[in-house]
């Protein structure tokens, strides 16, 4: 058993690496479609600046691809340095999807790049658009292959417990490949990289439009990004609660915490629009209340109750109850493989030797816990309800946020042929950051809400470390960081530098002597 600290430690340098990599993530995948959709209207109309839009833009992309394969190699590698007896205890189910992502998402993309930058002036229009279309699948495929094994751990379903071998291990590939959970996960994940894809372009066109730089340039790729991230942001928001519904279904603790849900309310719940969480006093302190939309939202019914934090912990209780059962047989079945009295008692509780497995944070005997450490182990399983609660509620605000500025500013497409006004481009620029920060909040509900366990309900994070000294977490920590930072650096100061270069860094000649539309946003 590890120690808190090495626990925390190990924690902490993984949470970081993964929130720096996703830095990188959203925009290549959102970004990348934005490179088709110009591409293909380049082939329709044969309009050559929409063949220099896909290429300035791809080549933002691709400084942003470089770095984010970069983050994202180290990440994969901490499942075995940092997490080894998850790796043993879960490798056979959670390697494959990753073993998949390698063979059939990542050598397509990283090849496809590759022809996509080099193949303008050797392949057909047609033949390119093809290379730019594979491209962008092959992103889409590895998010898919990542978040089925990221869904696993939120739900793990096709997998059971060997006594005999002492790990989990695949018995449906199928169940793992279709599950509920990993499916909406990646649909609600990869609009929200469209929705920072389409931020992204709206932005840097909108600081040209205010410049009075490469207006028509600009202006097409305003237009393009407007209905895009229309489109992208309504498609979040319904996906979200898709996703929020699966919570509701597999997690419900982690539905309760989000919603700070203390008492199970009559059916159909309410919502807490804003709250102030007391969890000192499980309770909130006051609450603005929106009748039956909690319920509509996590259960699709009016008349399924949602069960509060006080009921989980009830439930809890009898689960570690019946995991302290589980663990004491199969601590039998270790000694004598043969006893048919610890496997009958085993077979009928071992669903929950997870829970059991909770009490070894704070008992060295299982069996011997007392009711201090169970109730420990009981208010263990709760994540902290204030993080989770505001978390949401940024994510969730950002995104309607960022619906208002595509739909205004693509009306601002349709009903007028000049530059849009001021006032609107300001905004779009000020938006920027806003799909970074409600991706990164977004991670933090889907995996701080997961806490105590790493594989949800199956096996404990602090379980789940490898054998390392405090010490070398720390070095590793600060290099990380470090060497992360200087990345994220390296990304920003190229992609200011292009952006501030424009379409004319291209070198076809074609903006080098356009004439500044000093005041065009004014118009």
């Amino acid at each position: 058993m590890g120690s808190e600290q090495l626990v925390d430690l190990s924690r902490l340098q993984f949470a970081a690496t993964a929130l720096y990599h996703f830095l990188f993530v959203p925009l290549t995948l959102g970004l990348v479609w934005l490179l088709l959709v110009m591409e293909s209207v380049y082939v329709m109309t044969g309009k050559v600046i929409y063949k220099d839009m896909t290429r300035f833009w791809g080549k933002l992309f691709g400084i942003n691809f470089a770095l984010g394969v970069t983050t994202g190699i180290t990440l994969e590698f901490q499942f075995g340095t940092n997490w080894a007896y998850y790796s043993h205890y879960v490798g056979d189910i959670f390697g494959a999807p990753l073993a998949l992502e390698g063979l059939m998402a990542f050598f397509l993309e990283s090849t496809m790049i590759g022809l996509f930058f080099f193949g303008w002036d050797r392949l057909s229009r047609t033949q390119h658009l093809m290379v730019t279309a594979l491209m962008a699948i092959g992103t889409n495929l590895s998010a898919l292959w990542i978040l089925i094994a990221n869904g696993w751990m939120q739900n793990p379903v096709g997998a059971e417990f060997n006594d005999q071998t002492m790990r989990m291990e695949l018995v449906d590939f199928w169940a793992v490949l279709f599950n509920p959970d990993a499916q909406a996960k990646f649909v609600h994940t990869v609009s929200a990289g469209y929705v920072t894809g389409a931020m992204f372009v709206l932005s840097v066109s909108a600081w040209y439009l205010l410049k009075g730089r490469n207006v028509e340039f600009a202006k097409r790729s305003f237009r393009v990004a407007s209905a895009f991230g229309l489109a992208s942001a309504l498609s979040v928001i319904v996906l979200g609660d898709e996703s929020g519904y699966m919570v509701g279904e597999a997690q419900q603790t982690k539905m309760a915490a989000i919603e700070a849900m203390w008492e199970t309310q009559p059916a159909p719940a309410s919502f807490n629009l804003i709250a102030w969480p007391n969890e000192a006093q499980a309770r909130n302190d006051w609450a603005l209340e929106i009748p039956w939309v909690m319920g509509i939202i996590g259960t699709r019914s009016i008349s399924k109750e949602i069960p509060g934090i006080k009921q989980i912990k009830q439930k809890n209780r009898m689960r570690i109850a019946s995991g302290i059962e589980a663990v004491t047989a199969l601590e039998a079945l270790r000694g004598n493989p043969q006893d048919a009295a610890a496997r009958e008692i085993f077979e009928r509780h071992k669903a929950d030797l997870g829970f059991g497995l909770l009490l070894k944070k704070y008992a060295a005997r299982v069996r011997d816990a007392t009711p201090e450490q169970i109730q420990a182990a009981v208010d263990s399983t709760i994540p902290r309800v204030t993080p989770m609660f505001w978390s949401f509620r940024a994510m969730v605000g950002l995104a309607f946020l960022m619906l208002a500025l595509f739909a205004v500013s693509f009306w601002s497409t349709l009903t007028g042929r000049g530059v849009p006004r001021p006032w609107l481009l300001k905004w779009a620029l000020w938006m920027l950051p806003a799909p970074w920060i409600a991706c990164e909040v977004g991670w933090v509900v889907a995996e701080y809400g997961r806490q105590p366990w790493t594989i949800y309900g199956v096996l404990p994070t602090h379980l789940s470390v490898s054998t390392l000294s405090v010490q070398s977490l720390y070095g590793s920590l600060a290099g990380f960081i470090g060497f992360y930072t200087a990345l994220l650096v390296v990304e920003m100061v190229l992609m200011v530098k292009f952006a501030r270069l424009g379409p004319g860094s291209l070198g076809t000649g074609r903006y080098d002597s356009e004439p500044a539309a000093h005041g065009a946003a004014g118009h």
